[in-house]
């Protein structure tokens, strides 16, 4: 480990203090409190499933609080490693010093333009479709938006720790009201009635797998799109046309890559999780598939699914078509026409 190890990491926490004090506040009021609690939990290393204390809770948000309100104009700072300073989204740069040392760094932007930073423990390094693959284990730095899985420039971050505590949180969520379906079929599937923690762990192993998948399935999408997407991603600041953006991508790489692969595989679990998962614009979009899983659930063997997928390989890329077309005549209504493609039957599959 690299001996100003401290400096490093009093670093990357500043900057992912500087993110929250910045973009936390613009979180539902509900997904605020919900991530602030993880966070708390994260950093006072409370076991999952454990009662926070309260009243140490309250101290701990106010103190938060306080401090974000000193760095609201703050800039971020370079990272240092090894006697020299990075750019902190310099993380190809970064890595090159850390990688070695069995540590990872990521930092990109991620949803609604909030940046994201983590440090964590190199859990093993791979490569998989011509893609370096970096699995991050313990984390030491992290800001409350803690992805577990983001693709930059060629390498993709899988975050253990953070697919960890959202798979848990899931988990908690469901036990909230032990409804039927597609979360309790999973949870089945990897035995979690029986022993919650021993099925956690089988399920990080299983769904990092699939993380793994949809950033593969997102390469794979970016080089259909051509980099006019990104730029078109950058350049949206309504959220209803981002999700809207980010959905479409979103099911064009799981079309191409995630669900053919859990269907070959016969990932069962997984493919109930998957579904766990499709919600809000992304199944409001593509209600053919949902009406799928339930033929694959009622015995079928994936015919329905498979179709489903073959067809939205296609409907998907000329969706995606017509919003690069609606960006390149440009114009200040482009992003308000994109906004209306969103809602318009035509997108639907």
């Amino acid at each position: 480990m690299t001996p100003n190890f401290h400096r490093l990491q009093d670093a990357v926490r500043t900057n992912c203090h500087i993110s929250d004090a910045q973009h936390g506040r613009e979180l539902t009021l509900c997904t605020y409190l919900l991530e602030m609690r993880e966070m708390y939990r994260w950093e006072r290393g409370i076991a999952f499933g454990a009662p926070l204390p309260q009243a140490d809770l309250g101290t701990w948000m106010a103190q938060r609080e306080e401090l974000w309100s000193s760095l609201e104009q703050a800039r971020h700072v370079p990272v240092p490693i090894d006697g020299m300073v990075v750019d902190p989204f310099d993380v190809e740069r970064a890595n090159h010093e850390l990688v070695g040392q069995r540590l990872v760094y990521g930092a990109g932007i991620g949803r609604l333009g909030k940046p994201q930073f983590f440090l964590g423990t190199l859990e093993r390094e791979e490569w998989r479709g011509g893609m370096r693959v970096l699995v991050a284990g313990r984390e030491f730095a992290r800001d409350m938006a803690a992805a577990p899985a983001a693709t930059r420039n060629g390498t993709i971050y899988v975050r253990l720790e953070s697919l960890q505590r959202w798979l848990w949180e899931r988990a908690e969520a469901w036990m909230g009201r032990r409804g039927e379906g597609a979360l309790k079929s999973a949870l089945d599937g990897y035995g979690f009635a029986g022993a919650p923690g021993d099925a956690i762990a089988r399920m990080m192993q299983a769904e990092t797998e699939t993380l793994i998948l949809h950033e593969l399935g997102e390469c794979e999408a970016g080089r259909r799109l051509g980099p006019q997407w990104e730029e078109l991603l950058g350049s949206l600041v309504r959220r209803r046309s981002e999700l809207f953006v980010r959905a479409l991508r979103d099911h064009l790489a799981d079309c191409l890559v995630t669900l053919p692969a859990l269907l070959e595989r016969d990932a069962a679990a997984s493919l109930h999780f998957w579904f766990a998962n499709l919600h809000g614009m992304r199944q409001a979009l593509f209600p053919r598939l949902t009406a799928a899983y339930a033929c694959w659930r009622e015995g079928d063997g994936g015919v329905a699914l498979r179709a489903a997928v073959a067809a939205g390989v296609h409907h998907w890329r000329q969706v995606c078509a017509q919003v690069l077309e609606l960006h390149a005549a440009g114009g200040d209504s482009a992003e308000e026409e994109i906004e209306a493609l969103s809602s318009a039957s035509t997108t639907l599959l």
